[in-house]
């Protein structure tokens, strides 16, 4: 990332719409290969000459060694010695790229933005409404206790609940808020999409992120190839994940353990057959105090 020092160091370094531009170049030659004046058009509404333009600044003022113009292509290509000066460089810039893209198709049909040759599978959206996420999160920050009416499996019918909401998350799959629960006397998970519209911030709060065990106890889960696949395949599923000497370690809260689980399917190891498995937790026993246990809210 490029970075200002000395006496400008406080000072944000280029226009943010600048900065988006020239993640976009480094995102598209990296993962494509092929950088072209319209990639930037059709991302941001610009012409023709005002990319040439951001282009050339790129390479002239940040990264003059990162592009090569390739004739036969008519397009940058990444040079071999290629080094992100706005990005990291990795896989998942360019996947959030990809659902950016996506899901602006979703909303606007004749807004022209998917490439050819790439398609993103999106999970079914949460019913996640302002008038229910902007009072959490104000109680978050303040601190405020907040008064619901909230269904659950156990009780579909909803029910008046007084909650002291932290920290808002998304597991992959769901929107939920982290919480004091003051009629169960326990933190608990309360599904943002089950609680009815206009919750009520009310009096101040006591029980905040830094009582919550759970919340402050960090784990790391360890997972490993399905041990029932021979050498071969194990060697190739530790590829697919990157992992170091058959290993991918991933530091999560203990109060989030259970949405990794089942967001990896490690919840179903040894139900499956190997080959639809593919990986399974290693470190089970060493976190299994905190696994599948019964405290969401439902």
């Amino acid at each position: 990332m490029a970075r200002t020092t000395g006496q400008n160091a406080g000072k944000w370094p280029l226009r943010w719409d600048l900065l988006l531009r020239y993640r976009l170049i480094e995102v598209i030659a990296l993962w494509e290969g092929r950088l072209t004046t319209n990639h930037l058009q059709r991302a941001f509404g610009i012409g023709r000459q005002q990319a040439s333009k951001d282009i050339n600044q790129y390479l002239s003022e940040h990264a003059p060694e990162n592009l090569v113009y390739d004739r036969s292509m008519k397009g940058y290509k990444p040079s071999p010695d290629f080094t992100p000066r706005f990005t990291r460089g990795v896989a998942d810039e360019y996947l959030q790229m990809m659902h950016a893209r996506e899901d602006l198709s979703c909303a606007f049909e004749a807004l022209d933005v998917r490439e050819l040759n790439t398609e993103v599978l999106l999970p079914p959206r949460r019913d996640l409404r302002p008038a229910v996420l902007r009072p959490i999160l104000q109680a978050c920050r303040e601190g405020l206790r907040v008064e619901i009416r909230y269904a659950s499996l156990r009780n579909p019918v909803p029910e008046e609940r007084v909650i002291q909401p932290h920290t808002v998350v998304h597991s992959g799959l769901r929107w939920h808020v982290r919480a004091w629960c003051e009629k169960n006397s326990a933190y608990r998970d309360f599904v943002l999409s089950r609680i009815e519209d206009d919750p009520e911030p009310v009096t101040e709060g006591w029980q905040g992120a830094d009582e919550d065990e759970a919340w402050q106890t960090r784990l790391t889960l360890e997972v490993v190839p399905d041990p029932r696949l021979d050498a071969r395949q194990q060697a190739m599923i530790a590829r697919d994940y990157a992992m170091e000497d058959g290993r991918l370690l991933i530091p999560c809260r203990a109060a989030l353990v259970n949405y990794v689980v089942q967001l990896l399917h490690l919840d179903v190891a040894d139900n499956r057959a190997p080959e639809a498995q593919q990986i399974a937790l290693g470190n089970r026993e060493a976190v299994a105090a905190w696994l599948w246990g019964d405290d969401g809210g439902g």
